[in-house]
């Protein structure tokens, strides 16, 4: 948990959150690009908080692949010590991430397939709790990897194994910054679409446009798609007008998020199969039904859900129980 008096909150008054700290996010893709090839610094705190998990269980002759451990301690090393942005994160303002990577097999002993669940959370103001901002599932994720082998990153090559980590980073800034100022994030999907593309190029595994609606590309042309600004304008309103605002006035903040609500069901009337509209939902689907459980709001916001979100209906059925 992160203690609700941080001091990023007692540095901004929440009114004023869109312009403080995390608003500070649409900084030029010149900056950031010099800025990331930058690591550990004098006065600066990295901006991840991240835990690299691994599961080995799928490859067979286990002790043949004992390296990994030094892998997955370099991978942790790497998210946590690199600056990514030009701002400064006080560490208890670093964001909470993991990459629960499970290894599905070993192409040779030193090429992998490996299915990825990346996840970031965020602080609710005024509170000691934390919400989940992202959950995404990469199923195909090949790399390759030789005991020793340093992890540098070159944003401008492709690698597959530091290309990955960079875009989902990306997006997960991008998230995050996006939860704190509308549209926050866009310099930081911008860089992960770089990433993508320059996947793409070198016809990398799941950097395709063939790979399917949930690939990689994908996401970030959603979030970038005009199209879907009342979807990243929803993340900053969800956060910023309901859940930050839920201990001080609870119910104007589930009006807030109903109206939100809305918004969302109307979007996805248009776009029903949206890959970034799925993920919202999975990450909020039990927050939001506990947020309205026992409210008078309960009824609205079940008709609402079930009917923008029928894919966790279990989980709004109990608004109406």
């Amino acid at each position: 948990m992160i203690n609700g008096s941080s001091q990023r909150w007692m540095q901004q008054q929440p009114v004023e959150r869109n312009k403080g700290f995390r608003g500070r996010a649409c900084v030029s893709l010149a900056v950031v690009s010099l800025v990331l090839l930058a690591f550990s610094r004098p006065g600066w705190a990295q901006e991840f908080n991240c835990t690299v998990q691994f599961t080995l269980a799928n490859l067979s002759g286990g002790s043949d692949y004992t390296f990994l451990s030094d892998l997955r301690t370099d991978l942790e090393e790497y998210i946590n010590q690199t600056v990514w942005t030009e701002d400064r994160f006080d560490p208890d303002e670093r964001i909470e991430c993991g990459f629960n990577v499970q290894f599905v097999e070993a192409i040779t002993l030193t090429r992998f397939r490996a299915s990825v669940v990346i996840t970031s959370k965020r602080p609710v103001y005024g509170s000691s709790q934390e919400t989940r901002i992202v959950t995404i599932a990469d199923q195909d994720w090949i790399f390759e990897y030789a005991q020793g082998n340093p992890i540098v990153s070159n944003l401008d090559r492709f690698d597959e194994l530091t290309t990955f980590i960079d875009y989902y980073l990306f997006i997960l800034l991008g998230y995050d910054y996006d939860t704190f100022a509308e549209l926050g994030g866009t310099a930081y999907f911008e860089r992960a679409r770089r990433l993508a593309d320059l996947g793409k190029s070198r016809s990398g595994s799941g950097w395709s446009d063939l790979a399917g609606e949930r690939s990689r590309p994908a996401l970030v042309k959603e979030l970038l798609d005009p199209r879907f600004k009342d979807l990243r304008s929803a993340y900053f309103r969800y956060h910023y007008e309901g859940l930050d605002q839920f201990i001080r006035d609870p119910n104007t903040a589930r009006d807030n998020v109903l109206d939100i609500l809305g918004q969302l069901r109307d979007l996805a009337d248009g776009n029903a199969r949206s890959y970034a509209i799925d993920l919202f939902f999975s990450a909020k689907s039990e927050e939001l039904a506990s947020l309205f459980l026992e409210s008078v709001q309960s009824g609205p916001a079940y008709d609402l859900l079930s009917e923008v979100d029928g894919a966790h209906l279990s989980s709004y059925s109990r608004l109406i129980n």
